[in-house]
Formats: C-alpha cells, structure tokens, sequence
C-alpha cells in the first residue's frame, strides 16, 4: 500500500514540474551588474572574447572557439563562483530559490557533477592547461570545441516563472588569509522566463 501511494505521489508531482528557457533579451548576452560589488569587473573586462565565436538560434546560442582570461589575481588565490536567479517584480529585483554557489570553483572546474561542467566546462580542449590555471592566471586561454547552449531550467515545481528574470554570476578571489580581493567579477545574463511545451 505504502509503495504504490509514493509511487502515486511521484508520478503526480512530476506531472506538475515543468521545464523553461530564457529568452535573453541582450544579444550581447553578457550584461554588466546593475548592483556591481564596489572594484568589481564586468565580463567584458574580465574575459577578452575577441575570439569567441557565438551565434544565437532562437533559444540555442552556438559557442565555439576561446576567450582569453584577463583578470588580474594571484596564482595562489581561491576563487569563488556564486550563480544567482532573480525576478523582476514590480519593479525590483527580487532572489529566488534558484541560488548555486562553489567556495572552490576552480577545484570544482570539471567536477561531473556540476551544471557548469555539464553545460560549459566539459567542452573545453585544453583541460590540462585550465584546471592548472583556472581564471587565476592572466592570459590564459579557454579553448572550446563546437557545442551548443541552452538557457533552461527543467523539471521545476512549484510556482510557475513567469517574466524578467537574470542569472547574476559572481567570482571572487580570496587571499591565502582568506580575505576577500577587492577587483571581483561581476555580470548578468537577463532574459524571459518561458514555459516550454511538452
């Protein structure tokens, strides 16, 4: 009895989770922060993409070739990776639950388990070279082989996202007596929520 009520309540909820893409509203699709931590960088500051190759298709944005890291921090800082999704709502932007955060990010670079491994850092070619250097070392290049991006969060229950919505990613390099530097990373990818179909 037991198992078949949970196997009922499985097959309920997951009928009610839905999936959604962002439809960026930027074609640039890297935005600078509209509340930047005080000496932080935006991407285009922080990343020379004079290289990168980017096309968009409707909800796919076709990546492929490199960019070049120009950040300036010490070899033996921590870094850490903070992924944040907001909603517009009346005219702020307020936190969701959505909220991704790697006190390590460059141990964690090509952890398998992680969604940027799984959407970004496993089509890099020169892994050896990036997980030695990470974004620690200016001037070292992030090569990618062809692959495409999608903007999507699946299988999400609960309230449905509707509207504006932005991913605020942050970096932040930590001296080895754990004190924050003060030169971060700072930019926003912004778009609207939509509901695909099934």
């Amino acid at each position: 009895m037991l198992k078949t009520l949970l196997l009922l309540v499985v097959i309920v909820s997951s009928s009610w989770a839905a999936d959604y893409e962002l439809l960026l509203e930027d074609p640039d699709i890297f935005s600078p922060c509209t509340e930047p931590p005080p000496g932080s960088i935006n991407f285009h500051e922080a990343f020379n993409i004079d290289n990168l190759v980017l096309n968009q298709d409707a909800d796919i944005i076709h990546v492929s070739e490199n960019i070049t890291t120009n950040w300036d921090v010490d070899p033996n800082d921590r870094i850490s990776a903070r992924f944040a999704l907001m909603h517009f709502n009346r005219g702020n932007w307020e936190p969701t639950l959505f909220t991704m955060v790697s006190q390590d990010f460059c141990a964690a670079l090509f952890d398998e388990s992680q969604s940027w491994f799984k959407q970004w850092t496993k089509h890099i070619s020169n892994r050896d070279e990036v997980q030695k250097k990470c974004l620690k070392t200016r001037g070292t290049v992030w090569m990618h082989n062809p692959f495409d991006l999608q903007l999507r969060l699946n299988d999400i229950r609960g309230a449905s996202l509707q509207g504006r919505y932005k991913a605020v990613v942050t970096f932040e390099a930590f001296d080895g007596r754990d004190v924050p530097q003060r030169n971060s990373i700072c930019f926003e990818i912004r778009g609207e929520a939509e509901k695909i179909k099934k």
